[in-house]
């Protein structure tokens, strides 16, 4: 054991050395913070066994911004290695390392948490409920991505990270890739795309069965319509993930030959496989976006939406062109003519859904009482920054001009401008926006607007030169070039930009920090003079039971019609009923531990391993099945605890 640990530990290059002390020092830190406060038993009560959906919530949401943190490093020593001709700051295959994993972390493992994270604290608020329907299967969730993340980010200090790229590509990615890197690559996310996959369906029984009474589909805020689409999407989209990335994990650990250039296999079958997932993962993350900005821009225009149901027309129209449109991420790659003729249509006929919500959200702005604050800079911002991003993609959906932007730099710009636009914004938004229903105060606008002017500025002087570049020729997936390429001028522009970024990411987090010691905290619910039932609960950060008492919905815009019409949200003869809560659960922790002991058996091939802790899991569904009954019993609330919880806002209302 003492070999495989000092054959496997990477302790020859300097950044991972680093890298390494910095993992041991904060894991002793942590540790010992824990210890010296007795927190240890709070920790385990109030979070890790916590089936309370906000807790997952902002569970998912914090380990959202480890992951922007960890996904930004690569991204900027990338920019550091191309910003001058000929540099050595990073070998060829260091860079294709953290370009794999910049990739790969940032749409699945910062992107989706983040998404699923406010989904999660928001949406059964939204629909006047008081947890999601299986609660037990949403902590199993959090847990399977957290520790499928873990597996994968382990990578670059012990075996080697994955080095194919994001896509991982094959024959890359068998043949041409020997080591441990592309089995972490293929078991960490098989292991978060499980818990992906059972959060989709938990929110589609959620919002269909647990809705408040009268809260009809067309009564929906747009942020719960937007989610129970993307639960459609993942739950179609994800088991063929799943599938894809099984094969090649029999083609590496067993010798099958799907997708291997010999006996039988075919290249070509992983990229449609995986885009075929591929680009329905886009809309998952790009739709609930589209729902945080309506939310935000409703609230701060003073307006109800303009458009709704023109607007929940064309999202289920995106949702269903997003499967008939991924031959456009390889029209380069052989496909006949006619092949590229249709899917060329289908990609660009997904603009016109696209460009019907730009609309809906301008008449929304148009005559509105336009309040800037944090959230709503972002979602203002969002709305020709995005364009840019959708305008391009037009350009690249046709397959005679793809062959020109395809493969160089031009694409890079364009798909930064989609995803950092549209959900990088989003979440940034969403966070300040929903803030105050996660921790009893907001943000801090000062310094919130100091981010968001360094993030926003640094994004489009890092992203708008490299449309430009790839004019210019330059192609992607290089490490280096040379001075006579002429892209120097551009490519320190573009860096100096993905520091601003930095920059603006490091003043968002210390505005948490800032506002967590001296904002102000809120006294009621309703800290934007909200429109929707998440801001109608009795106190700032909702009861574990979020309703004592759920009212009937008339509108999609339901608390600010109420306080309108001057009814309270619990009546005053309404007496309270015992309120049944789900139980806390420590199975699926140890569940999600023991898939990630498989999967670390898997990458090095330790058999005995793996097989072992296969055991485990299956002693822990047999646990589960077992126990069942009693587990499921939950506990009520009290009348007496909800009184106390209730009763101090009624006398301040």
């Amino acid at each position: 054991m003492f070999d495989f640990i000092k054959d496997n530990l990477i302790l020859n290059d300097p950044l991972i050395l680093g890298a390494n002390i910095s993992i041991v020092f904060t894991v002793i830190g942590i540790v010992a913070v824990l210890t010296y406060f007795k927190k240890w038993k709070w920790l385990w009560n109030d979070w890790i066994t916590s089936v309370d959906h906000k807790k997952i919530g902002i569970m998912y949401i914090l380990a959202a911004l480890v992951m922007l943190f960890r996904g930004g490093v690569d991204a900027l020593l990338m920019r550091a290695q191309l910003t001058v001709p000929n540099n050595s700051f990073l070998t060829s295959e260091h860079y294709n390392e953290i370009f794999t994993t910049h990739g790969t972390i940032m749409i699945l493992f910062m992107a989706m948490p983040f998404l699923l994270g406010l989904m999660n604290v928001v949406v059964p608020l939204q629909i006047g409920a008081r947890d999601v329907a299986f609660p037990y299967l949403n902590n199993l969730s959090f847990w399977s991505f957290m520790f499928g993340a873990i597996l994968f980010n382990i990578s670059f200090v012990f075996g080697g990270s994955p080095n194919a790229g994001w896509t991982n590509y094959a024959p890359l990615a068998i043949e041409g890739s020997p080591g441990p890197g592309i089995n972490y690559y293929l078991l960490g996310l098989q292991i978060s795309g499980i818990g992906t996959l059972l959060t989709g369906i938990n929110f589609v029984v959620t919002i269909i069965k647990m809705r408040a009474p009268g809260m009809t589909l067309l009564r929906m805020p747009m942020f719960t319509w937007t989610t129970l689409i993307t639960a459609f999407i993942i739950v179609f989209a994800f088991p063929i993930l799943t599938v894809t990335l099984a094969l090649m994990t029999f083609d590496r650990l067993f010798g099958s030959h799907f997708f291997t250039l010999t006996s039988g296999g075919d290249p070509m079958l992983w990229s449609n496989l995986f885009w075929l997932w591929g680009h329905p993962e886009v809309y998952i993350v790009i739709l609930p976006a589209f729902g945080i900005f309506s939310e935000i821009i409703a609230t701060f225009a003073r307006k109800t939406l303009f458009g709704y149901k023109s607007m929940i027309i064309s999202l289920v129209a995106i949702s269903g062109l997003s499967f008939v449109v991924w031959v456009h991420h390889f029209f380069t790659m052989g496909g006949s003519a006619a092949v590229n003729s249709v899917f060329s249509i289908s990609t660009m006929a997904i603009a016109i859904p696209t460009g019907i919500k730009i609309f809906n959200w301008l008449g929304t702005l148009f005559k509105g009482k336009i309040e800037f604050t944090v959230p709503m800079l972002w979602s203002v911002a969002f709305i020709p920054t995005f364009l840019i991003g959708g305008v391009t993609g037009v350009m690249l959906g046709m397959a005679a001009a793809d062959f020109q932007y395809h493969n160089n730099y031009f694409l890079v710009a364009h798909f930064h401008y989609t995803l950092i636009a549209g959900v990088v914004f989003a979440c940034f938004a969403g966070l300040a926006y929903w803030y105050p229903k996660m921790f009893g105060h907001k943000m801090n606008e000062r310094i919130g607007r100091w981010a968001f002017w360094f993030f926003s500025i640094g994004f489009n002087l890092c992203f708008l030169p490299q449309f430009v570049l790839g004019f210019a020729g330059m192609p992607r997936r290089v490490y280096t070039y040379g001075p006579e390429d002429g892209w120097t001028a551009l490519n320190v522009i573009s860096s100096v930009g993905a520091f601003g970024m930095g920059v603006g990411f490091m003043v968002l987090v210390y505005g948490i920090y800032y506002s967590y010691r001296f904002a102000e905290r809120e006294t009621t619910g309703d800290a934007w003079d909200g429109r929707t039932l998440e801001w109608a609960t009795s106190s700032a950060i909702p009861p574990h039971y979020n309703f004592a008492h759920v009212p009937e919905v008339k509108s999609h815009d339901a608390f600010y019609d109420m306080k309108q019409e001057g009814r309270k949200m619990v009546p005053d003869n309404f007496e309270y009923q015992p309120i049944h809560m789900p139980s806390n659960a420590g199975t699926p922790f140890i569940m999600s531990g023991l898939f990630f002991v498989a999967g670390f058996g898997l990458v090095f091939e330790l058999f005995w391993m793996a097989i072992a802790a296969l055991v485990g899991i299956f002693g822990c569904m047999a646990f589960r099945s077992m126990m069942s009954h009693k587990q499921d019993e939950g506990y009520y609330v009290s009348v007496e605890e909800i009184e106390k919880t209730e009763n101090p806002y009624k006398r301040e209302a």
